[in-house]
């Protein structure tokens, strides 16, 4: 049964302070305090334990929840509106991920990655993703044409959610964006593969970018993919792979371009 939200039905994400959702007796937090958290309300939606864990992932993402951080389910839960049980399980599938720790008696602890780790997902990425997408645009034809025109909405949903600044929603739809393009290729690994690597990064300098108003501008590369395919142009859709994927560990990692460790479409 889903639990009755206790907050006023809307779907306007509310701003939540990321310091008021620790546990008291945490590691205190020094320097200024944590920009809002950005959370959508989750009335009438099915299940909720999914939709918190894909919505957590994406705070997670964005560095909105930030490594170190303790959160407790109850705390979480209030400000989600729902009941701490959706929150608390979600919370444990992404123990499962390692995303987060149990910290007994307290909450949850956002893991920490190092750059070496951060570089060496995105690496990955760009070995499967680059030639995985040439050939789905090489090969985009009769149902899958169709398949990837379906797409172009999801393309501009995420770079209207980029000029708004909603990076819950931006995250969330690009997920769904990449995954359902990958899986046009026929290979149910590659997509799991490639999910579980995108739940792992982490892109600090998305806020940034969203400031100088440029994120909504790197997003319309979604949109030349869409583009590309339908052109049937593997060649370049192997560059805007390539180029897509460095912006990874380059400017949405808030670091420069010459940090990215992605391999050009004629590697390997």
């Amino acid at each position: 049964m889903t639990p009755k939200a206790s907050t006023p039905k809307t779907s306007t994400p509310k701003a939540v302070t990321a310091s008021g959702m620790g546990l008291s007796g945490t590691t205190p937090q020094h320097g200024p305090a944590e920009p809002p958290l950005r959370l959508p309300s989750f009335d009438n939606r099915a299940n909720l334990r999914q939709q918190v864990a894909e919505t957590l992932r994406s705070l997670l993402i964005t560095g909105q929840m930030r490594p170190g951080q303790v959160y407790s389910a109850p705390k979480l839960a209030a400000e989600f509106g729902v009941s701490a049980t959706p929150v608390r399980e979600a919370m444990l599938d992404l123990v499962s991920e390692g995303l987060v720790e149990v910290v007994r008696n307290k909450g949850f602890r956002v893991t920490e990655l190092d750059d070496h780790e951060l570089d060496a997902i995105a690496e990955l990425r760009g070995f499967v993703e680059i030639p995985v997408m040439g050939l789905v645009a090489e090969q985009c034809s009769g149902p899958v044409a169709a398949a990837v025109q379906e797409l172009r909405p999801l393309a501009r949903r995420i770079t209207k959610a980029a000029a708004t600044n909603d990076l819950v929603t931006y995250t969330e739809v690009d997920n769904e964006f990449h995954t359902r393009f990958l899986a046009l290729h026929g290979n149910a690994h590659v997509v799991s593969v490639i999910r579980d690597l995108r739940h792992r990064s982490r892109l600090y300098g998305l806020e940034a970018l969203v400031e100088a108003g440029v994120l909504a501008q790197l997003s319309e590369e979604h949109e030349q993919m869409v583009d590309a395919a339908l052109a049937r142009d593997g060649d370049t859709m192997r560059r805007l792979m390539t180029q897509h994927i460095g912006h990874i560990r380059s400017t949405w990692a808030g670091r420069s371009a010459t940090s990215s460790r992605v391999p050009g479409p004629g590697s390997g």
